[in-house]
């Protein structure tokens, strides 16, 4: 394994998911997938892969489905299951390590198109995620379904729980799937066969703690956060800044998901404001933490929550050391009534409605 240094990879908190022990704070690796975030060199991202093993941070996550709005006029209703790049580079900096097993990568079937989940299809799903990480099994393989109405994904899902008692998978999880929805699978699966569900949750997208929180506690669920950050808005660097503009070719595809969701379902931007600065006091508090630490902690304080995903172009803009401050400290009760005191001004406990459950900007 790439060496670590005790006094670093200590500060890490943990939590057991499946058969491994992982990070509370996963790398996101979905960049990879377009240079529209920046890009960088082979070499030089697997650089900063090993750096941020060298900080401890052990599990990767090949990507997440991020369409560049929330609108569900703008969302296209098929897409390429499109993690590719980040699996191939993922396998060859895990598959050079000396101790290989250490690290676990999170990589995802998505099925957008109505299918029919034979055997032969879901294996095929399997085996091309395995040769494109040139490995024999895979570490954790979360699941997307599109389409409600074709309850195929119950089928689809029993053949993974086979593939996974056969040794192709270590372990199952979901992605972007609603409470109605993981309740039923966990149910039908049987206690212990889903161990985790991708889904959106930060201060600003609050939609797990109506429902899918008691879902998670029922069945031994974690949840794996994504747009914890907001895109990158949760920072310092966006305090006291003005209004950007959402067409803007200066944003990422992410920042521009996040803002739209910001204007146009949470609230607006004078309020956005407010909740920096309250971000920026807590954190001045805790010994001068940056507002992004504050608003990971706020995640990582839900019970139900195993891991926050940060997004990392590697090569081109990544902050391992900053992340890691976001461990080691809970927030007070002043700290959330400050925060709720803002909450409570925008639509926050509405987007559930708005929008819908978990995963429903995507469907």
């Amino acid at each position: 394994m790439v060496p670590t240094s005790s006094s670093t990879t200590d500060r890490v908190e943990t939590f057991r998911l499946g058969p491994f022990v992982v990070p509370r704070i996963w790398t996101g690796l979905w960049q990879l997938s377009s240079n529209a975030w920046g890009s960088a060199s082979v070499s030089k991202i697997r650089r900063g892969m090993a750096r941020h093993v060298e900080s401890g941070y052990t599990a990767f996550d090949m990507g997440t489905i991020n369409f560049p709005s929330f609108d569900h006029q703008l969302i296209p209703r098929t897409a390429a299951d499109h993690y590719g790049s980040a699996e191939i580079i993922f396998g060859q900096f895990k598959r050079s390590l000396p101790s290989p097993e250490q690290i676990v990568g999170a990589t995802k079937w998505c099925v957008f198109k109505r299918t029919i989940p034979s055997r032969a299809v879901v294996l095929a799903a399997v085996q091309e995620r395995m040769e494109r990480m040139g490995t024999t099994t895979v570490d954790l393989l979360q699941f997307h379904w599109q389409d409600y109405s074709d309850q195929n994904y119950l089928s689809a899902l029993r053949t993974l729980k086979d593939l996974k008692a056969e040794g192709l998978i270590s372990a199952i999880g979901l992605c972007n799937f609603d409470a109605i929805r993981t309740d039923e699978i966990c149910t039908s699966l049987g206690q212990g066969v889903i161990v985790s569900n991708q889904v959106q949750f930060s201060i600003i997208d609050t939609r797990p703690l109506h429902g899918m929180a008691d879902v998670c506690e029922k069945h031994g669920v974690k949840l794996l956060t994504y747009g914890t950050l907001a895109g990158g808005f949760l920072a310092d660097k966006w305090l006291d800044e003005p209004e950007p503009d959402l067409y803007s070719g200066n944003l990422t595809p992410s920042q521009r998901k996040y803002l739209d969701m910001i204007l146009k379902a949470w609230g607006n931007w004078s309020l956005f404001q407010s909740l920096l600065h309250t971000l920026r006091a807590i954190g001045d508090r805790h010994s001068g933490l940056s507002i992004a630490n504050i608003a990971t902690r706020w995640v990582l304080d839900h019970p139900f929550v195993g891991a926050v995903i940060v997004g990392a172009r590697l090569g081109v803009s990544e902050h391992p050391d900053d992340n890691q401050k976001a461990f080691g400290f809970t927030l007070s009760d002043r700290d959330n009534e400050e925060i709720e005191a803002v909450l409570s001004q925008s639509n926050g406990r509405t987007i559930i409605t708005s929008i819908g459950d978990c995963g429903a900007e995507y469907r």
